[in-house]
């Protein structure tokens, strides 16, 4: 399934109560309208909303091109309580990426970030936190380096700045592939040319919090797409999760 089918496709919903919905977004799908993207049609808030019937609230964003798990409430207090959790990083969030080069097994990244629109704003605390998950060297020259190295990460952060985890990646020196602001174009291109990988190797794959209507804790885990899971096989890593 290509990232244009996934995008025209019914929404994967991954779960779902009186107060909260949990989908699958895409990559290449805006959360919302944006100016940035105004030739964009198609937004998950108003596809979810056509979708299951009744207004959404996001309660967090996914870059365009990101994929995985996004979070709506679906009525006004519903917001105000989940973004509390959010704002108090009571809700703790996973992703995976693939990245330049070898990391370290375990790393915190504590950088923090300006705020990339306003560019007069003081730069804000922002933490990464991140596990080593599979690391790969390839015979396959790009630049001046007779092989190329790769590791895939999984990816917590704990703050929510934007462009976190790829502005992070990049200050460490592993940028994620694909990322056409804050990553490397030899390796972009390269990913491209070998295995036409054409989307940026990020992805959200679970949230978990104490629910705060049911005093449960949750935990809610995303698939991964198709043209995501192809290049981790790729890179030697077979992940045992559904593909969608």
């Amino acid at each position: 399934m290509t990232n244009m089918e996934d995008k025209k496709s019914e929404l994967q919903v991954l779960y779902r109560d009186d107060h909260l919905v949990a989908i699958h977004k895409p990559s290449g799908l805006l959360v919302h309208k944006s100016s940035i993207d105004a030739y964009e049609t198609e937004y998950a808030v108003q596809k979810l909303r056509d979708q299951i019937g009744q207004r959404v609230y996001p309660l967090h964003r996914l870059d365009k091109p990101t994929s995985g798990l996004l979070l709506f409430a679906l009525h006004p207090e519903a917001v105000r309580v989940f973004s509390s959790l959010f704002q108090s990083q009571k809700i703790e969030k996973t992703y995976m990426a693939v990245v330049r080069g070898y990391t370290e097994p375990m790393g915190l990244i504590d950088y923090p970030l300006s705020d990339e629109i306003n560019l007069d704003a003081n730069a804000r605390p922002a933490i990464t936190r991140y596990t080593l998950l599979h690391k790969v060297e390839l015979e396959y020259p790009v630049g001046r380096y007779n092989t190329t190295r790769y590791s895939i990460v999984a990816v917590h952060p704990e703050t929510g700045r934007r462009h976190q985890i790829r502005r992070h990646f990049k200050h460490i020196f592993h940028p994620i592939i694909g990322d056409t602001t804050h990553g490397d174009g030899k390796h972009n291109q390269f990913f491209r040319e070998t295995w036409n990988c054409n989307r940026l190797m990020l992805a959200a794959t679970e949230v978990s919090f104490i629910h705060p209507y049911t005093g449960k804790k949750l935990k809610i885990e995303s698939p991964l797409e198709n043209s995501f899971s192809r290049i981790l096989t790729k890179l030697g890593w077979n992940t045992l999760e559904d593909e969608y």
